[in-house]
């Protein structure tokens, strides 16, 4: 199962959302392997790095760039879950992941300056179907504000909806354990947020529904 998360904009919590799910699915048996797409940083390297420090599971963690699609397709028949972060960008990386990928999952912040490049990628979606057909695309909200009176959420929901069909029924909330987990190379499910641990199994779970469903 090789599954990409892309967008056309930075800082969108892309490479956060990566490492966690692949400990998600780490823990659940699978044999991972994560593909830091992306030539100009080493977040995931990093990360890596910073795991293999702490006694927790190691996690594979490979830099593969430009036309990525044969070395997916070689990654997926020897892990059970390929997991690629792409370049915030349009990019040869993300065009190429495309046509092999089975979900493309794009995380977007509910707020304009981000749902505005996210619907702007429905034609770089479309022409990837050309050559996958059954590539599934679901955006996931991501850094929701956890305030009980803000509608942000379910605001950039209903027009993400509307452009995507698909918005994965599980958001990421703004929490700081996030970004502290992701500093010293563990997940959240290894942290002790119980909130931030179900929203990530959730996703988790929402994923795993979304490719055996088609």
């Amino acid at each position: 199962m090789i599954i990409a998360l892309g967008a056309t904009k930075g800082g969108v919590g892309k490479s956060t959302i990566t490492t966690n799910l692949a400990v998600s699915f780490q823990q659940r048996g699978k044999q991972v392997i994560v593909v830091e797409a992306d030539p100009t940083v080493r977040t995931l390297s990093t990360w890596k790095e910073d795991r293999e420090s702490t006694g927790f599971s190691p996690v594979t963690v490979v830099r593969q760039t430009g036309n990525l699609r044969d070395d997916l397709r070689d990654l997926d028949s020897k892990y059970d879950v390929v997991l690629v972060d792409l370049p915030g960008k349009d990019s040869r990386e993300m065009r190429t992941t495309a046509t092999v990928a089975d979900l493309l999952l794009i995380p977007c912040q509910p707020h304009q300056v981000d749902i505005d490049p996210t619907i702007e990628m429905l034609p770089i979606i479309e022409e990837a179907r050309d050559f996958n057909p059954d590539l599934i695309v679901a955006v996931v909200l991501n850094r929701v504000p956890t305030h009980a009176w803000s509608t942000r959420g379910e605001d950039a929901r209903a027009v993400l909806e509307e452009s995507f069909g698909t918005v994965a029924s599980t958001a990421i909330h703004e929490r700081t354990v996030f970004n502290t987990a992701n500093g010293i190379g563990i997940s959240v499910l290894e942290a002790t947020d119980k909130k931030a641990q179900h929203e990530i199994t959730a996703l988790t779970d929402n994923i795993e529904r979304l490719v055996a469903h088609g």
